[in-house]
């Protein structure tokens, strides 16, 4: 008689067709939990992400998943009552799940898209203690409420809302981070989950180091022998800390950077650059079928993240570039994951105020032909053994059959 799959109930805001990253990553995990032996069901809204008008069925499948998807008003997710009202609503919707006993799982599974979403595991260990649960933290609320100034750390409602996360995270079996840093704050919980560190992939991963795209490099750069490139969202998480300097530094010897840029911050980085008069280029965001051509054409790529979001979030763009064997020019905090892996790996730099002029000549030294190819493999094959899709994929299966068997 054959072995009976394992179920898992993967709940997350949004997820196939919906393309935003984190959708995507948790649609493919989903497929690559049924490929790997899993009966997976998932469970997102039925609403379209950034078009709440859309909608899509209730009931589906895509790559082995099965979906079954919560209805919810069209709020919108855009304004900060959109953001709470649907919330609260997904939270209680997979809350009542638990009381479905038609819906039968072995693990649930639980991001932090809507934000708070944890707290599901109150409900779910009290009405169904057999089942076990495990959280993938890609943002930590609401630590990343308090760096970005919409909450005071130390206020009632801040207290509260930990309070409430420390009895849900209490109840996990397993609680897994996207980075050390981020696993300090979510130490500071008391949780007696295991713990594990499982990062995000990129969603582009080519087989071999991604060629330099000679038309976008002269549409980007020009005749720069060096290209810096910082491309993607830039919001309140992100920092241009020290880009003035640095570029004012790099320009007489051929180097440029340039933004490819959208987000909540974009106006105020212009006029920062312009301020500063710093010889920076700024370049339309590119649509995500262009997006392999725009970011092979760069030698490094820029991330950055502001110090007092350290370990709230760890930004995915690191993953991105490493697939495509580009190295990373991190603007940070030292304590950052990002930057511990730089320095781990040796995949990059980490700039600060104190090391313009050694960044900068590191940069020129290890960009010359020859020594960039091979430090575009290098940085290639370093995502091929410690991040890639397969890594993860294969690390989420043994941990969740782990517990599974452990709670049995």
């Amino acid at each position: 008689m054959p072995e009976k799959r394992p179920t898992a109930l993967v709940l997350y805001h949004f997820m196939y067709p919906d393309e935003v990253v984190s959708s995507t990553l948790y649609s493919e995990l989903c497929a690559g939990l049924a490929a790997l032996g899993w009966r997976v069901v998932g469970s997102p809204c039925n609403r379209g992400w950034g078009h709440e008008d859309k909608k899509h069925p209730l009931r589906s499948s895509w790559n082995g998943v099965e979906f079954r998807r919560v209805w919810r008003p069209a709020f919108r997710q855009s304004t900060a009552f959109g953001r709470i009202a649907n919330a609260a609503w997904m939270i209680a919707a997979w809350s009542l799940m638990a009381l479905n006993w038609r819906i039968h799982a072995n693990v649930v599974v639980v991001g932090t898209d809507p934000i708070m979403s944890p707290i599901i595991a109150l409900a779910w260990r009290t009405l169904r203690p057999r089942v076990q649960i495990a959280h993938w933290c890609f943002d930590l609320y609401p630590e990343a409420a308090v760096a970005a100034g919409l909450l005071q750390e130390g206020s009632i409602i801040t207290r509260s809302l930990k309070r409430l996360l420390r009895w849900s995270y209490r109840r996990c079996a397993l609680v897994v981070d996207i980075g050390a840093c981020m696993r300090r704050r979510l130490d500071e919980y008391g949780s007696r989950a295991r713990k594990e560190t499982i990062t995000p992939w990129a969603l582009f991963e080519p087989d071999t180091p991604a060629p330099i795209d000679p038309d976008e490099r002269r549409v980007l750069f020009q005749d720069a022998t060096i290209g810096l490139l910082y491309s993607g969202g830039f919001g309140l998480a992100h920092s241009w800390h020290c880009i003035p300097e640095l570029a004012k530094i790099l320009a007489p010897g051929g180097g440029k950077i340039v933004f490819s840029v959208q987000g909540n911050a974009v106006a105020e980085l212009r006029n920062a650059m312009e301020k500063a008069e710093a010889p920076v280029g700024f370049a339309p965001f590119a649509p995500n079928a262009f997006l392999g051509t725009r970011l092979s054409a760069a030698d490094v790529h820029i991330v950055s993240l502001r110090e007092s979001w350290t370990g709230t979030v760890v930004p995915s763009k690191f993953f991105g570039a490493l697939a495509i064997g580009r190295p990373v020019l991190f603007l940070g905090s030292p304590d950052s994951a990002v930057a511990r892996w730089i320095e781990e790996f040796h995949v990059g730099w980490v700039l600060n105020t104190g090391n313009l002029d050694s960044v900068a000549d590191d940069l020129v030294r290890s960009l010359r032909p020859g020594c960039k190819e091979e430090l575009f493999r290098h940085c290639h094959a370093v995502y091929r053994e410690k991040f890639s899709k397969a890594q993860v994929l294969n690390k989420w299966n043994a941990l969740l059959r782990s517990i599974i068997s452990t709670a049995s």
